[in-house]
């Protein structure tokens, strides 16, 4: 009898309620004219009464709503005709006809990662502190990462907190400074790397920013107009740069108020499928990784996340003659001095990457096929593998007839991560008549999830609309793994209390 995964019950819904501002975008010079035109036509008295309705209406469903209105007007400003000074309100009120609201999950809140929070103070005694980061999905299916905060308590129950009302997407830090020499080994990957791209960064120090390499090719550019083979390198160069970004959020901001939307050419239709791991480096420091897919709407790009306080986070690039495809899985330290990745670049096996640089991965081995009849569609990972005693344990899952998901596990060397110990022959967990229905219908996908005492902890969606948990016993799971008889639980026996 194989093991199974029991349902904890809680389910996590999409929540429409939860939105955030976003700039309205038009799409034509013409018609921001015209309404910049429109709104200067009001009296001061119809523009104070139109911004007092707009603030009444929507000043309590954000967190810091006039500071985004004032960015939205700086963003418009070029586009005034005059250098006529305008009230702080005017510029309020322009840059609220030019900001909408998205509610960030109302189509689906799904394929949660589960990581162990960096902060475990002031937690209650048996109690640890968990972050839970969901693929949240809104209009136009487009895709970001949004988070929620809970605690395991003492008797392995998951403890989830209320979300807060409030979303806020993060500033982009100005001024990232960008390495020289990995960029310029970024474009060699990309075949970006000609004499044009020399031409467009000469002049350029060891470290630059996006304005510097901005306007050393439009300097470049501007001395051969319309030629084509330019324009595409140099759509090239600022597409590379827009791609590897910093963001930061504000520190009085919880967890769950923070929402990382697309903000790359790479990521204009959505952020997807996060898998997030607390790395350990070799000196000890901890970092959060997580590998995520970036969609433009035509091709996938693999991302690579990386914070340690998820207040401040840096994204990059992954880059490679591996890279491609979805499902990379990062593993939480180094194997025998080397990063470690799971992956499946075929769409169909599971391989293992090895690399001396976290962001190039230019090797990759088979590590499992399809095998059993619930997964001979395709095989992928369910998050980083999970360190125990008797190996790396991986969840996985696997595609069957009728395009069925299911979820399963598989057990590698801890020192030599291409051995395989055992895989299980039967799902772990597969969707039941409550998880069927939904956006994507039979299918539960896990992009990560924890072991807290003797309970595998996964956080899994349902039919790519809601997210639920579920547990495995660790014991039972390693040794059916391994193939041995799992240990049968101590009865306990009654104690005499002396009055």
């Amino acid at each position: 009898m194989s093991v199974k995964a029991i349902r904890t019950g809680i389910v996590l819904q999409p929540d429409p309620t939860r939105v955030l501002f976003r700039p309205f975008e038009l799409g034509s010079t013409t018609r921001t004219l015209k309404i910049i035109a429109r709104v200067g036509s009001m009296t001061d008295e119809e523009a104070e009464q139109k911004l007092d309705e707009v603030i009444r209406e929507f000043g309590g469903r954000h967190y810091k709503l006039e500071r985004f209105l004032l960015q939205r007007f700086e963003q418009i400003k070029p586009q005034l005709l005059t250098d006529e000074p305008l009230t702080e309100d005017r510029k309020l009120l322009l840059g609220a006809y030019f900001t909408m609201e998205y509610s960030l999950e109302s189509a689906a809140l799904f394929n949660p990662s589960m990581v162990w929070h960096p902060d475990q103070t002031n937690v209650p005694p048996g109690y640890k502190r968990f972050i839970l980061s969901l693929r949240a999905t809104g209009e136009g299916h487009v895709s970001s990462i949004s988070f929620r905060m809970g605690y395991i308590d003492a008797s392995g129950k998951i403890i989830l907190r209320k979300p807060s009302r409030y979303v806020t997407s993060p500033d982009m830090v100005p001024n990232h400074l960008f390495n020289r020499t990995v960029f310029e080994r970024k474009l060699y990957e990309l075949r970006l790397e000609n004499s044009i791209q020399e031409k467009m960064m000469v002049g350029l120090g060891d470290e630059f920013s996006l304005a510097e390499l901005e306007a050393q090719i439009k300097r470049v550019s501007s001395q051969y107009r319309y030629n084509a083979e330019y324009e595409t390198i140099a759509s090239g160069l600022l597409a590379l740069a827009k791609s590897n970004y910093e963001i930061h959020f504000e520190e009085d901001q919880s967890l769950d108020e923070r929402c990382i939307f697309p903000n790359s050419p790479n990521e204009t239709n959505g952020i997807e499928d996060a898998r997030f791991v607390q790395f350990t480096d070799d000196n000890g420091e901890v970092t959060y990784y997580a590998t995520y897919t970036a969609y433009n709407g035509k091709v996938t790009f693999p991302q690579l996340l990386e914070t340690k306080d998820f207040t401040h986070f840096s994204v990059s690039t992954l880059n490679g003659a591996e890279v491609s495809n979805k499902g990379m899985a990062l593993f939480p330290r180094k194997v025998n001095g080397k990063y470690a990745m799971i992956s499946r670049q075929d769409g169909e096996n599971i391989y293992l990457m090895y690399s001396d640089d976290l962001y190039f991965w230019q090797t990759k081995d088979i590590l499992l096929k399809p095998t059993y009849s619930w997964e001979y569609v395709q095989l992928g990972n369910c998050g980083s593998p999970i360190e125990t005693e008797d190996g790396w344990l991986v969840l996985s899952h696997g595609v069957g007839p009728m395009r069925k998901y299911a979820i399963g596990a598989f057990l590698l060397d801890l020192n030599d991560p291409s051995k395989v110990i055992g895989r299980t022959s039967e799902p772990i967990l597969s969707p039941d008549e409550n998880e069927r229905e939904g956006y994507v219908p039979n299918v539960v996908y896990s992009c990560g999830g924890l072991i807290n005492n003797e309970e595998l902890i996964i956080p899994y969606a349902m039919a790519d609309y809601a997210s639920s948990f579920a547990t495995v016993n660790v014991k039972e799971l390693l040794a059916e793994l391994k193939g041995e008889t799992a240990p049968q639980p101590v009865e306990k026996q009654e104690e005499t209390v002396s009055k």
